[in-house]
């Protein structure tokens, strides 16, 4: 983190801010008002730093390719790098046993929220020999325990429930502050244990891992905290402002007891702000990679992009070298089932910039007729994010084939002016 945060300053991409913040509301209301990422050396006497991956600008910078060739990249990594297990770490360079939550600058960051919010704590649980990680909404309870909001089927609620129902704590260890090429990889949806390797592989140098007294390994970050979740145990999680930007519902979800806390000197902790564009990042270009190679089993893909307006999860536009009729439409299916809560998308030719959302307006107006281009997918799984779908996470899709007629390609030939 520090090494990124030294490259996003020599850059002058790192807005830095000096004077005193609280962590109720005023680092939050700061970060959203700014573009990039943003460090506050004093809330409440601690340092922070927002929108570490606040835009594709930063992204192309932790990978090192141009911002179009992202998801060519993410696409082509496959989760097989190095992970080390080394003995020490910098996180360790100080131990609290005494546990106080409240010390951390754990931010409150909308009105109606239930309390102060974990947002970046990627959670390594281990089960079975099968290790996880992945990044859970984390309410703060009291000085010792949080609400975790794990959702089904996933790995974690999975081996929750595989621990519960044989009345065991899960260890676990929330880790805050790590490399974020780490970070991102705990958003990703690699194969289980997967994800520190597929870290390795994107930054091209091995993970190391170092073992908490608990037994979890985990990387190396500003902040480490050490607990289990309890069998049985459950308080109210929510309200929460999810990637839409609306308020989640409030359920009854398992509590973590923290025992230990493990931190470097003057630590950085990192807070992603809830439907921020860091948020939505984390979110969406995980799946971009997974769109991206199922649509090449149908035709010849150029590039995806979920963006923004469809809080970077709902809409995508899908890029495209069409060779015959039907590929659109083709494709638009192979949206779908890439990216299941994905409830709009739109596919269009290679001549079209799609992170330009005045071009891809300018191919719906001019390349689609509304009766032959249009697909209407109703009573299908979409998103438990989406307000608008059912109870039942049913919805309606819609795909759009704004992709020319080839046999008529002249009449859709966009005129060029020679240099």
């Amino acid at each position: 983190m520090r090494e990124f945060i030294d490259q996003l300053r020599k850059n002058g991409k790192l807005v830095e801010i000096t004077e005193p913040v609280s962590k109720v509301f005023d680092a939050p209301r700061i970060a959203k008002k700014t573009p990039g990422p943003v460090l506050f050396h004093d809330i409440d006497g601690n340092k922070a730093i927002m929108n570490v991956l606040g835009s594709r600008d930063e992204l192309a910078t932790m990978f090192g390719v141009d911002k179009d060739k992202i998801i060519k990249k993410l696409s082509e990594v496959s989760p097989d790098g190095e992970v080390v297990i080394v003995k020490d770490s910098p996180t360790m360079e100080v131990i609290e046993d005494e546990v106080d939550l409240t010390k951390l600058p754990i931010m409150t960051h909308f009105e109606k929220d239930a309390g102060p919010y974990l947002t970046a704590g990627v959670v390594v649980t281990e089960y079975d020999g099968v290790m996880n990680a992945a990044i859970h909404r984390l309410l703060v309870v009291d000085k010792t325990r949080l609400a975790a909001r794990l959702v089904a089927p996933r790995h974690s609620y999975v081996m929750h429930k595989k621990a519960s129902d044989k009345g065991e704590k899960l260890p676990i260890a929330i880790v805050l502050g790590a490399d974020p090429t780490v970070t991102f990889a705990s958003t990703t949806r690699v194969p289980a244990g997967k994800e520190f390797n597929y870290a390795a592989a994107l930054r091209g140098r091995p993970v190391e891992l170092f073992e908490c007294s608990n037994g979890i390994k985990v990387p190396h970050a500003e902040i480490v905290l050490e607990g289990y979740i309890d069998p049985v145990e459950r308080v109210d999680e929510g309200p929460f402002v999810d990637i839409t930007g609306t308020y989640d519902l409030v359920r009854k979800e398992p509590v973590i007891h923290i025992t230990r806390i493990l931190h470097r000197k003057d630590p950085i902790y990192h807070g992603i702000l809830p439907a921020g564009p860091e948020h939505l990042l984390m979110m969406g270009v995980p799946y971009e990679p997974r769109i991206f190679n199922a649509v090449s089993e149908v035709t010849t893909v150029k590039n995806v992009v979920l963006t923004e307006g469809g809080c970077c999860y709902l809409h995508a536009v899908v890029q495209i070298e069409k060779q015959t009729e039907g590929d659109g439409k083709n494709a638009i299916m192979a949206a779908f089932a890439a990216h299941t809560s994905l409830k709009h998308v739109v596919v269009v030719d290679d001549d079209i910039d799609i992170f330009d959302l005045h071009d891809v307006e300018f191919a719906i107006a001019t390349r689609v007729k509304g009766d032959m281009d249009v697909m209407i997918i109703p009573n299908v799984r979409g998103s438990s994010l989406d307000p608008r779908g059912a109870p039942d996470g049913t919805t309606t899709k819609m795909g759009i084939d704004a992709t020319k007629v080839l046999k008529e390609a002249q009449n859709f030939e966009r005129a060029k002016m020679p240099e």
